[in-house]
């Protein structure tokens, strides 16, 4: 490993130390500016951070984001480096996508080999899905226009260094909903004398998985998951509020419609079959992510220049991406990185005892600097 690999270590794991929840990257943010400046890179701040880079006379630019924001886990790692916040910790690898961008930036600084400009975003609150719609409307796209946008998330349980993506739907999209039923609570002796809405309760959540093993095609990949049950109700009390969350994850908007459409029917029919009243809260936090195929193509290409093994017609995943937004505002390519198989390493991603593998900081740093390399070409001889 070299002095700027083992630099490139300490500045993750710095991060590592010191997470922050998303739109609280006040330190992060920070210390990614006094990076960027000691680079020479043009800096600007507002809800994230964007650098930017220029070299020849080239018009073209891309756009290469990373995101910042920890997750409200409490670490129970045994590496010399954990959480200092406690309840915070960075369980996605966020650390890790941070410091092998600024890689990136320190290469392509010192020697450019490329012709445009290089738009770095460091973005916010990508866990909740605020942050890329928040610096969107800030007018990240409009001050900082780019052509093409691209992000890395690892993948634990892949082989180290292995890069793997696809055209079209790369990532799901994810809805919240929150399912509200009121009804008269009574005596556990006397149901009969007043409502009982643990029983619609039970009966919703039972239904509900029927959306998607009756009413979708086989295969759709979408997922309806009912995750907390909580009632007012105590001993000898039939409760007379409960309230039911969950989520929806789908592969494409018609049938997040429909899993929406039918949702709302099993929740209002069986409410009424039992005289309790309900509402229901229903809202994407993430749309679908797709990515474009001349940029994926190009990932493919760049992996190749980097030495790495790259798939190009991975299976989608069911988790959901902030991404997404730039994605559907100019075409994007979302490319996941082997994170390696053994011990934390292989461990999910949002596991309290994850970690990102260090050893994946100089391969996501060729990588990037190879893609920025193919997409903004020296015109010339062409490379070989």
């Amino acid at each position: 490993m070299s002095a700027e690999d083992i630099d490139l270590v300490k500045l993750r794991r710095e991060f590592h130390r010191c997470p922050e929840l998303g739109l609280g990257e006040e330190r992060t943010k920070a210390r990614i500016k006094d990076f960027l400046q000691g680079l020479g890179i043009e800096t600007h701040t507002g809800a994230g951070v964007v650098g930017v880079l220029r070299s020849g006379h080239g018009n073209r630019a891309i756009g290469l984001r990373a995101e910042m924001d920890a997750l409200p886990i409490r670490e129970q790692s045994r590496h010399g480096y954990p959480s200092e916040n406690p309840g915070v910790m960075h369980a996605c690898g966020h650390d890790g996508h941070m410091t092998m961008l600024l890689g990136a930036g320190r290469a392509l600084a010192a020697d450019p080999g490329f012709d445009g400009a290089v738009v770095f975003i460091f973005q916010p609150d990508e866990e909740r899905g605020t942050g890329a719609k928040r610096m969107i409307s800030e007018g990240v796209l409009e001050r900082f226009p780019i052509d093409e946008v691209y992000a890395i998330h690892n993948l634990p349980g892949e082989p180290l260094g292995r890069v793997s993506t696809r055209p079209g739907l790369i990532c799901s999209s994810e809805s919240l909903f929150v399912l509200t039923l009121r009804c008269q609570g009574g005596h556990a002796s006397m149901p009969q004398a007043c409502g009982d809405a643990v029983t619609a309760g039970a009966e919703i959540v039972l239904a509900l998985q029927t959306i998607v093993s009756r009413k979708l095609a086989p295969g759709s990949g979408a997922v309806v998951s009912v995750t907390d049950f909580r009632t007012d109700g105590q001993r000898n009390i039939l409760p007379g509020t409960a309230v039911l969350k969950g989520e929806v994850r789908a592969r494409g908007a018609s049938d997040r419609d429909r899993i929406e459409n039918y949702l709302r029917r099993i929740t209002s029919s069986i409410a009424a079959a039992h005289d309790v009243s309900v509402s229901i809260d229903f809202t994407t936090e993430f749309i679908e992510t797709v990515n474009a195929e001349e940029p994926v193509a190009a990932v493919a290409r760049a992996a190749g220049r980097a030495g790495l093994d790259a798939v190009a017609d991975r299976m989608p995943m069911s988790f959901s991406e902030d991404f997404a937004q730039f994605a559907a505002a100019v075409p994007g390519c979302l490319l996941l990185l082997g994170n390696g198989v053994e011990g934390a390493h292989g461990q999910p991603l949002h596991a309290s005892d994850y970690d990102f593998n260090d050893d994946l900081l100089p391969l996501g740093t060729a990588l990037w600097t190879e893609l920025v390399r193919d997409r903004l070409p020296v015109q010339g001889p062409a490379r070989a």
